[in-house]
């Protein structure tokens, strides 16, 4: 990386630079700005380092690793924005960048609804960033994928996937004296195992990698593999399913941008008209809570806004919205803390949503079910009506049939045609709520769900 040299750290891996470096950089660009007579300038540096382990057929094919840094400048000029990123750090490079955003935003029209740099703010702590993580080697990550691919050879099975690991910083500043500094890491082990034409699946997300154990979820794959073998074709029609919590994830998360004020005004929400309104079963609460601690990301939004917990939907009313500054103005209201940095035309959403559990396992919703679905995971999920949030998509990995409070033969996958907004009002048990991760979706809170009359509408090919 140009003008960003890497660091080896203690333990093999590549280490991010110290927080003052980044804050310097910021300060280099505000004093540029300041001297160019530039009385609004905003400027975000962020660093990356990212490290994967690739496998495939029961071996490790692939180790990558990654450490960027960038610096995104913004100004504010007569009524127009722009902003302007690079790699580049000497002082020479962050004045071009600067110059660029002036020429860009002198070219745009102007925005008779830009508002001025927020000041100065304050913002809850958090500590996201574990050394056991930041440290971990491409040794260590092999040394769990042998494990995992050698409890794959034993049962007949192949197994490929990943297992990443990574670490970030990000500092935001600008000429009105807002300040804000953030650090986090964040591993990732995704498994499938295959055996003969079945395969299953297993993932995981945490900011502490010893929160992830590997070979657990390898041998939850192996099982679901063996037992998929020889699947059932069943016809088409409603059923009762138990979503894990991944299914959900990928269902549920793209109601994401529906929570935003901006979509709601525009009418592109399936929230549109509906404030108030209870459009869930009293079950399902869901909030934006980037505080949860089992979340990830930094307290404060793309303009330096202190992030809020906002209770969404309570008890199945939809009770609020999330705003950026800007939506915040337009509705006479407060902003959340939930904007994208500028300039964007999506305006916010809330990326640290929790749907609220229950107290029910798995297995109890499986005891409860005369007949019924198992869904491991769900994809190729598309949007088919936007106003009443119909979705089409896959099973995948793992479609078990339940009969007489016991998981049965696999089913052939089906393809589905499903209302969230209907989907959410028929939840008859929930599960305890835990990080998840999908394919479909940004990582969220969930909680396991059993539901009543989820359509599937054709048997795939698969």
């Amino acid at each position: 990386m140009r003008g960003a040299a890497t660091k080896r750290g203690k333990a093999g891996g590549e280490a991010l630079r110290d927080g003052r470096e980044l804050r310097a950089i910021a300060a280099t660009v505000l004093r540029l700005a300041k001297q160019r007579g530039v009385k609004e300038a905003e400027v975000h540096v962020e660093e990356v380092v990212d490290a994967l382990t690739r496998f495939a057929n029961n071996a490790i094919h692939q180790n990558v690793a990654e450490h960027g840094l960038t610096v995104s400048i913004r100004t504010l000029v007569d009524g127009r924005t722009a902003r302007v990123t690079t790699n580049r750090v000497e002082e020479d490079a962050l004045r071009a960048a600067l110059e660029n955003s002036l020429a860009l935003a002198a070219s745009q029209p102007k925005d008779p609804h830009l508002l001025p740099l927020p000041g100065k703010q304050k913002y809850r702590a958090l500590q996201r960033f574990i050394p056991a993580t930041a440290k971990l080697t491409a040794e260590a990550r092999a040394r769990a994928v042998k494990r995992a691919c050698e409890l794959a050879a034993r049962r007949g099975q192949i197994a490929a996937g990943i297992f990443e690991s990574g670490q970030s910083q990000t500092v935001l500043s600008n000429s009105r004296g807002l300040f804000a500094a953030y650090r986090q890491t964040q591993a990732e082990f995704s498994v499938t195992l295959q055996q003969g034409g079945a395969a299953s699946w297993a993932k995981a997300n945490a900011a502490d990698v010893r929160a992830i154990d590997p070979i657990a979820l390898a041998r939850t794959a192996s099982e679901k593999a063996k037992r998929a073998q020889n699947p059932v074709e069943l016809d088409p029609g409603r059923y009762t399913v138990i979503l894990e919590p991944a299914a959900v994830l990928d269902l549920a998360g793209f109601l994401f941008y529906d929570f935003a004020a901006t979509a709601v005004e525009d009418k592109r929400s399936c929230f549109s008209g509906r404030m108030g309104k209870t459009l869930f079963g009293k079950n399902i609460t869901i909030t934006d809570d980037v505080y949860h601690p089992e979340q990830l990301g930094p307290p404060f939004d793309g303009e330096g806004l202190p992030r809020q917990r906002v209770v969404l939907v309570d008890k199945g009313v939809l009770r609020n919205l999330v705003y950026s500054r800007r939506s915040a103005k337009t509705a006479r209201t407060y902003p959340t803390g939930h904007g994208f940095a500028l300039p964007n035309e999506y305006g916010e959403a809330p990326m640290n949503l929790v749907i609220a559990g229950g107290n029910s396992s798995l297995e109890e919703m499986v005891r409860s079910t005369e007949r019924g679905l198992l869904v491991t995971r769900l994809w190729y999920i598309r949007e088919v009506d936007p106003y009443e949030k119909i979705m089409t998509g896959m099973t995948r990995d793992g479609l078990y049939l339940v009969e007489k409070g016991q998981i049965g033969r696999a089913a052939r996958n089906f393809r589905f045609n499903q209302s969230i907004l209907e989907m959410l009002g028929n939840v008859e048990l929930l599960g305890t709520a835990h990080r998840a991760s999908g394919e479909e979706s940004m990582e969220m809170v969930v909680p396991p769900m059993k539901i009543r009359g989820f359509q599937f509408s054709e048997v795939t090919k698969f």
